[in-house]
């Protein structure tokens, strides 16, 4: 009888530490770099998508709830100098509803694309908002114009010491892993200087925004 109950306790503790260790396998990463991490976390705290019409506000909604983008550089790696190379990096306009609009980074000059920026400053840089669980939701693919994504050119560059607490800031709110990362890396902070925007968020070709139309979208 007593083998039995051991055997009972035994079963139901596999039980319990099974379904807890699935949790933890299947649930997003939360404040490390994962899926819809930062105040983004619950679909209920996503703000609705801006008119698309309006499309510089479109813009800035895709800027601000972006917590990554794919970079695009010119290559200056031996075997494919000269060609487009493209990178996914982690970014930030600013904390949770008080985006700038300005893209932050924080770089090493360890990485590919940092050795490309060196030698030219020049990048595009696209986000979508397949990154979030709104073309999910609705059903759009991630290519699909539906499916809300902006291309932003301009150049990469440091950020100045009176930029360097607002970059800091916006990153490591959004990105609090990025504290610990090894500073032997020698990290700085950057942002893009955008030159140029194109918006898809409707079929029939991107929309044009100019950069002083995406900087005066009052965001709510």
């Amino acid at each position: 009888m007593a083998r039995l109950a051991r055997g009972s306790v035994r079963a139901l503790l596999a039980a319990l530490l099974a379904s807890t260790l699935l949790a933890l396998l299947v649930s997003p990463a939360r404040g490390r770099g994962g899926r819809d991490h930062g105040d983004w976390d619950e679909a209920s705290l996503l703000p609705p998508l801006p008119p698309r019409e309006d499309a510089a506000r479109v813009a800035r909604f895709v800027t601000h709830v972006s917590d990554w983008g794919a970079l695009a550089t010119i290559s200056t790696l031996e075997a494919v100098r000269g060609r487009p190379f493209a990178d996914v990096l982690s970014l930030s306009d600013g904390p949770p509803g008080a985006g700038s609009g300005v893209p932050y980074f924080y770089l090493s000059p360890l990485q590919l694309s940092v050795n490309n920026l060196q030698e030219n400053p020049y990048a595009t840089l696209t986000m979508t908002l397949a990154q979030t669980n709104f073309c999910k939701k609705h059903g759009f693919d991630p290519q699909s114009p539906l499916c809300a994504h902006i291309i932003l050119s301009g150049t990469v560059t440091k950020v100045n010491e009176t930029e360097m607490d607002i970059a800091k800031h916006s990153l490591f709110i959004r990105h609090p892993e990025m504290k610990t990362w090894p500073s032997s890396h020698n990290w700085f902070f950057a942002k893009l200087n955008i030159s140029n925007i194109w918006v898809l968020d409707y079929f029939g070709g991107p929309k044009i925004v100019t950069p002083e139309e995406y900087y005066n979208v009052t965001v709510q």
